[in-house]
This record gives structure tokens, sequence and C-alpha cells, in this order.
């Protein structure tokens, strides 16, 4: 996959010499030209500012400074703090390698005659559009001009991509072997860690070397306090990491410790969902960790059980003091330890003054981690203690049904071939990239 690196973006300068007028030949002049300007003026410079200079040149593709706006206004839209005026420029930095390796690619698919039309691209675009705009590419539009993106911005990054996976499932997808006794031992000891934890994460991976470690790390840095100060993960995963799964927002999905480089693994022991920790130094660069979540190998979540809930709620009207919420606190919660099951919730609740909202298909994992453990404790028609505040509204929870998961057989031989092939693929497709770069005539402005 791509590996995703900054570089910087310099603005040009123009001079313009202005000859000296006579004192006795400027009211003339000011009456033909009320700017005063001279009447013989030397050009130094063809600087039209309506021209937008190549902020670089890829083997004779030009990268403009507009290009590097719009690719970075996708970027900050997913970001919902504001950058600092260096993180900014880091920022730049980055997206216009992006564009650099996203050029390669494209020119590495042309020279191949490996064709990716005007109408896949479209059709990409229109399934992206549905995915997030409903069946209308026109709201889509609208919505990366009002960001100040385009749509050609996101339609070149998905020729990028295309053009990418192509020239993978030519030239290294077919070369890639893995073989059924590797599958095998893999089930094997996937059997045998039975119970065992896995570990759901995210990765932001960098790479380094001697020469540029620090500024590397320095960069994981701005990483992530970007990331602590609210940064989609998944989108920085996709912009700035380095490795295969970038993708795929940095998903590693479910591995085991042992599957990991031990720095990576004495951490992720550690972690708790929805941790990030990093930059961690490991071989060849430097890491960024999500937890996105853990499970034991082999076993059921109880976490994955569907649950029917009942809400059943208060609200404070303004101005309502402690004393008086306390007092109708008492009576609501008096009044909900007198309901005889779900049936009954309704009638009591209308008598307390009490909202009740329904939910049948809600999966434990998707509560907040306070109320899981509480909620998966419960018999049906018992609730939970009461919980909220004079602002939020006090509320509990009523467990109605739960149909507990199965037990999962774990990822089948075909699946764990896939697995292993693709690791391989993004391996190699590295290697593949970073030779695009060295071979690459590349002009910065």
């Amino acid at each position: 996959m791509t590996r995703k690196i900054f570089s910087n973006c310099l603005a040009s300068l123009a001079v313009m010499a202005v000859a000296a007028t006579p004192i006795a030949a400027q009211d003339a002049a000011e009456e033909a030209d009320p700017l005063g300007l001279p009447s013989n003026i030397t050009i130094l410079k063809n600087d039209n500012p309506n021209v937008r200079t190549a902020t670089a040149i890829v083997n004779g593709h030009v990268v403009t400074g507009t290009d590097v706006d719009q690719r970075l206004a996708l970027l900050l839209a997913a970001n919902r703090n504001e950058p600092s005026a260096e993180e900014l420029q880091q920022l730049r930095m980055q997206v216009l390698r992006n564009l650099i390796d996203e050029t390669l690619q494209i020119q590495a698919a042309e020279a191949q005659e490996i064709e990716v039309s005007q109408a896949d691209i479209d059709q990409t675009y229109a399934r992206v559009a549905a995915q997030n705009f409903g069946q209308e590419t026109a709201a889509m539009d609208e919505y990366l001009r009002s960001v100040g993106s385009s749509p050609a911005s996101l339609k070149r990054q998905i020729q990028g991509e295309m053009a990418w996976q192509r020239i993978l499932g030519r030239n290294v997808t077919p070369f890639v072997n893995v073989s059924e006794e590797e599958v095998n031992e893999l089930l094997q000891r996937l059997e045998q860690a039975r119970g065992t934890e896995e570990y759901r994460l995210g990765e932001i991976y960098l790479s380094a070397n001697a020469e540029n470690k620090q500024a590397v790390f320095q960069n994981a840095q701005r990483i992530m306090e970007q990331l602590r100060q609210g940064g989609n993960f998944v989108g920085y995963a996709r912009q700035f990491s380095e490795a295969s799964t970038a993708a795929v927002g940095g998903d590693l999905g479910f591995v085991r410790l042992a599957q990991l480089p031990s720095e990576m693994a004495t951490v992720a022991r550690e972690m708790q969902p929805g941790q990030l920790v990093g930059p961690i130094e490991i071989p060849g660069g430097f890491t960024i960790m999500y937890l996105i979540d853990k499970r034991q190998v082999l076993t059921a979540d109880p976490r994955d059980a569907v649950l029917s809930l009942k809400q059943i709620s208060i609200d404070f009207a303004p101005g309502t003091t402690e004393e008086q919420a306390t007092a109708r606190v008492e009576t609501f919660t008096q009044g909900v330890q007198t309901m005889r099951g779900c049936g009954d919730a309704e009638n009591v609740a209308a008598g307390i003054g009490a909202n009740v909202v329904t939910n049948d298909q809600i999966r434990a994992r998707a509560l907040p981690e306070q109320l899981q453990a509480l909620v998966l404790n419960l018999q049906v028609g018992q609730t939970t203690p009461p919980f909220g505040s004079i602002e939020e509204g006090v509320r509990v929870l009523m467990l109605c049904g739960r149909d507990d998961p199965r037990v999962e057989g774990g990822p089948t031989f075909d699946q764990l071939m896939d697995q292993l092939t693709d690791e391989r693929v993004g391996k190699r497709a590295q290697r593949y990239l970073r030779d695009l770069r060295n071979d690459a005539y590349i002009e910065y402005n």
C-alpha cells in the first residue's frame, strides 16, 4: 500500500522595477492615468497571479497548490480541532507526498497499459455518495465544495487507489503463494489459543531510518496530539500510515499478542478499548496504536448479546432545585420498583410522569461501557439503578429479552488463506512503491 510522507511547498515572489517620473510630467500623467503609473514599464518576470504554479512536477505531471489545498481540505473536514500553523504546514507536506505517490501509481498503471476508465471512477464515486449521502451524487458534490475540496480531487484519489490495486493484481498478487500447510498450522495454533485474548488494533505506522529518525518521531508526536484533540483516527491512518492497513483506516483486525512485534505486544497487553498510545518505536520506524476492542479467541463474547430494552426516564424543568430533583427521583425510583415486568412499564410510567422508549435490537456492546456489565447481569423484568443528572434527566433500563451470542467456530481455511495472502501482498506493495519513488524524477517548486 501507499506510504505517506511529508514535503514542503514554497512560493515565488515577483519583482517589478518602476522608473522615476519627473515632477513636471506627473500632473499630465495623473489626468490620463489616475493610478499614476509610469508610461514605460519594464517587466522583470512574467508572473500572472491568475496562474497557479506547480508545487511539484512528477515525471512531467504537474501537482499544483490547488491540488494540495483541495486534498488537505478533505483531511481537515474529518478533524474536529483547528490545527496550529505549524501542524497545518506539516499536514500540507504530508498531503503533497501523498499526491506524489498517487501520481506515481497512476503513471505506473498507464505505462503498463492498465486502464482505469472514467466510467469505473464515476461508478465508485457514485457508490461512495450512496453510502454517505443516499443516492444523490449532487449532495456529495456540494459537500466537497463547501469544505474547500472538489469532486475532481476525490475522483483523482479514487483513480489512484484503483490503479494501484490493478497493478498489484497483475504484478504482485499472482506471485504470492501461501501453502495449505501454513494455513493448517495457523488453524491448529488458533484452536490451541482458544480462550486467550485477541486485540483489535488500529495502527498508524511511520517508517524511519538513522538519518530521519528524530524528524519522524516529532511528526508522529504531532499526529498523536491531533488525535488526542479529537482527530479522526481512520482519516489520519488513511493519509499518514505507511502500513498496508492504511487503505482500511489502519485496522489490523483481531490479532493475538504473539502475532505482534514485542514492542507492540507489551503495550497492547495493558491497553483498554478506546485507548490511544504512541508513538512507540518498533523495528523500522514508529507506530501509534489504538485499541478498538478485545475478545477471547473462539469464545462467545457476552457483549454480542442482542437485547430488548425499555428506557424509562424523567426530565427536569429549568430552574428545578436540587431538593426538588431529589424528591422527584425518589418518587421515580419507588414507581419503577413497583413495575411488574415489562408489560407494566407504560402504565406505571404514565402514573409517575415518566417516558418509555423501547428498543428490541440493541447489542450490549453498543451501550456505554459503565452500563454493559449492569445490563448483562439483569434478569428479564429487572432494571438498572437510576443514572443521569438534573441537566440530562434521570433514567433506568429494563431488560425485556436477551438473545445470547453463539460460539463462533473461528475463521475458515479460506479466510485464513486470504488473510495471509493480503499480508504478503501488502509487504510487497510497500517495496514496489519504494522502487517507484527511487526511479522517479521529481522537481519541487
